[in-house]
């Protein structure tokens, strides 16, 4: 059955660094209105593009966050749409809310039930010991006085990611990942775990040098309709990953055209 496709047009932010490593500085501004962020829309749901280094919903801090915009998305419905799912402060791409309380329950069975199929692309300084892979690592929280971190426990939640290598150049290489499961930093961990953690990502090993955290969301295939091919939205890299994908072999619009046909 032929997946429905859906892309947009390069939105541009600027990059961010990890939380663990952002210097003080003024906050990032949030657009009050986040219809220009939306890659789809039909009457169960939204998926917008998260850009990086924005929170999507408030901390025990306060501070901006995509939720507190959410209003500008209603579409003629009476409440805002609420969010499916969660994506790191760091972390850009696809981003999917439902429009109301019938839609969240049934994305939050699709979500719950691992039939959601979502891809990552990030950008590590070292190769993994295989081309492709998985790592089936159990991950727990680990909290203490400078804050806390997810590490490797035999005794904690199942965590699950396959990868593989789309393309490489001196010093870095270009991962697709595909998280089994949902854990909270899941990808981060598991790449460190492999010798490799993700550029810009000091609390789990990378040098800080600044450069952002190189994770993306690239898409989300949503199994919504019974009698309709799933759901595929695409979101195009942010604006601080282009270079490193440029250079270990992406093609703006190349990959976006081959998904389509």
């Amino acid at each position: 059955m032929r997946q429905r496709t859906y892309q947009t047009k390069p939105t541009r932010f600027a990059s961010a660094r990890t939380s663990a490593q952002r210097p003080a500085q003024a906050a990032p501004r949030v657009r009050t209105d986040l219809s220009p962020l939306v890659l789809y829309r039909d009457g169960l749901a939204i998926v917008i593009d998260k850009p990086p280094g924005i929170a999507v919903h408030p901390g025990p801090g306060g501070g901006p966050n995509l939720e507190d915009s959410f209003d500008s998305l209603r579409y003629g419905l009476p409440k805002p749409p609420s969010l499916a799912h969660r994506l790191d402060r760091d972390t850009s791409g696809c981003l999917v809310l439902g429009r109301h309380p019938k839609a969240l329950r049934k994305l939050g069975k699709i979500f719950s039930e691992g039939t959601a199929e979502k891809v990552y692309w990030a950008v590590v300084t070292k190769a993994p010991p295989t081309p492709e892979g998985r790592v089936d690592l159990s991950l727990t929280k680990d909290t203490s006085r400078a804050g806390w971190k997810m590490v490797p426990d035999s005794a904690g939640q199942t965590a699950i990611t396959d990868y593989r290598t789309l393309g490489q150049a001196p010093g870095l290489v270009w991962l697709e990942l595909r998280p089994r499961t949902g854990r909270t930093h899941q990808i981060r961990v598991h790449c460190a775990s492999l010798g490799c953690p993700l550029i810009g990502d000091p609390a789990y090993g990378a040098p800080a040098d600044g450069r952002g955290l190189h994770l993306h969301a690239r898409s989300i295939t949503l199994p919504l309709y019974p009698a309709k091919p799933p759901l595929h939205v695409l979101a195009p890299p942010p604006a601080h990953m282009l270079a490193a994908l440029r250079a270990c072999g992406y093609v703006e619009g190349l990959l976006e055209a081959e998904a389509t046909r």
